[in-house]
């Protein structure tokens, strides 16, 4: 089936937009051409892009789906429709299910439900530990055989280094990623929110930026002396990204994430003790939401990710202290990003792109990401212009735990493709 897109804005090598009509045949993209031209002149089916902005489809490596045992929160074809409505054409989720994603058998389950689905590419992570427990590794050979792209018990931290370390040379050898959610026990157990004036005024125990950069610093010192690639989960604190970036700068095999509400939103902007505001890394200072942003965009922070992590109205609703940490960010990444950092003039359209398409591609070693001959037809259309609130009400997400409602953003996501088959469309 020969599918064409025509009338299609598309980055060109320089940032620069170009009107393109984009062939795909059977799941991929077969060429580009001048829309001025006349090309091939016959398809199967056509569609009009009307002048939007046609991306590489955005790719989130870490996000919660919830399948197994929390299908209340989510399950894998609802937060595979959010991730397309949201523009995403491949996800990566969290092993931190009920079982735990720590068996060949659960890595099945979670590949089977997403092909069932037949919405988005769902790329399963596997645990370090059984259970995250901690205690044991799992077997890493056979879940990479089942098809596990990386390990991590992310929702916790690995307490111990020599695990950790046991972890990342067993990873090395079987040339795999560990993928570290950073945060030491000791410095957090039973706080809700960062360590800050906030904390202080609600008289509520903080989360401390060390308890985060301790991890990252271990672990960096593990990854040099095990050789492992070695990536940083949801980066938020300054210190953390003083760490990684001299890592990288002495040839550390080591990359890193960072959220949209990370670069969006301080501790400052908490309105009150409502639990859409509570999220693991809480909102930091400030100085640390600039840190992040900078280090996004010299490079030292490789991508943008949501860590999607729906919950129930009825666990929000148990206020700051006892609710559990999480937001859902399939539906509102690139809006926000767009009409907070391109439309106010700090960042150039193609580094936002880049950071949610090319490199976690490049970082993750993926054939997705590239708008190109030969690359899957896996796409975004954007309309740019388009402009409207943020309605929790209307997510695809079974999640509504935001701290975005009623935000006026622009830069919709319009149609959704995957393997040249048009996955979501706005109505």
């Amino acid at each position: 089936m020969l599918l064409k897109i025509t009338n299609a804005n598309v980055l060109d090598g320089n940032g620069q937009l170009q009107l393109k009509d984009i062939y795909i045949r059977d799941g991929i993209i077969a060429e580009l051409v001048d829309a001025e031209s006349q090309g091939k002149a016959s398809a199967d089916k056509i569609i009009d892009a009307e002048g939007k902005l046609v991306t590489p489809g955005f790719i989130d490596m870490h996000v919660h789906l919830r399948e197994p045992g929390y299908e209340h929160k989510e399950t894998i074809e609802t937060g595979s429709r959010s991730a397309a409505k949201g523009g995403f054409t491949t996800i990566a989720c969290m092993p931190n299910t009920r079982p735990v994603i720590d068996t060949p058998e659960t890595i099945e389950l979670v590949k089977s439900k997403a092909e069932a689905a037949g919405l988005v590419n769902v790329l399963p992570y596997a645990a370090i530990t059984k259970s995250e427990l901690g205690r044991e590794l799992t077997d890493f050979a056979a879940l990479k055989a089942a098809g596990a792209i990386g390990f991590t018990d992310d929702g916790v931290g690995v307490q111990s280094a020599q695990m950790m370390k046991d972890a990342m040379a067993l990873a090395q050898s079987l040339g795999m990623p560990i993928i570290a959610h950073c945060e030491d026990n000791s410095l957090v157990e039973g706080a809700p929110v960062n360590e800050g004036e906030f904390a202080k005024r609600h008289g509520l125990k903080g989360i401390p930026n060390e308890s985060e950069a301790i991890h990252v610093g271990r672990d960096i010192l593990l990854a040099e002396a095990t050789g492992v690639h070695y990536h940083v989960c949801h980066v938020s604190t300054e210190q953390s990204i003083r760490l990684i970036r001299q890592a990288k700068e002495i040839g550390i095999r080591v990359t890193a994430e960072v959220c949209p509400h990370h670069l969006l939103l301080a501790e400052t902007d908490i309105p009150g003790l409502d639990a859409n505001w509570k999220m693991n890394p809480p909102l930091r200072s400030e100085r640390d939401v600039e840190a992040c942003i900078q280090a996004l965009e010299d490079g030292t922070i490789d991508m943008i990710v949501t860590d999607h992590a729906p919950h129930s109205e009825e666990e929000k609703a148990k206020g700051m202290q006892l609710a559990p940490f999480g937001i859902v960010g399939f539906e509102t990444a690139f809006p926000l990003l767009y009409t907070k950092f391109v439309l106010t003039g700090r960042w150039d359209l193609s580094l936002l792109v880049q950071r949610m398409t090319k490199d976690p591609a490049r970082v993750f070693g993926l054939s997705a990401g590239k708008l190109e001959p030969g690359a899957p037809a896996d796409l975004t259309l954007l309309d740019l212009d388009k402009e409207q609130e943020v309605d929790p009400s209307a997510f695809a997400s079974k999640g509504r735990n935001t701290p975005f409602g009623g935000w006026k953003l622009k830069g919709w996501p319009v149609m959704t493709i995957v393997s040249g088959k048009v996955v979501w469309q706005d109505q």
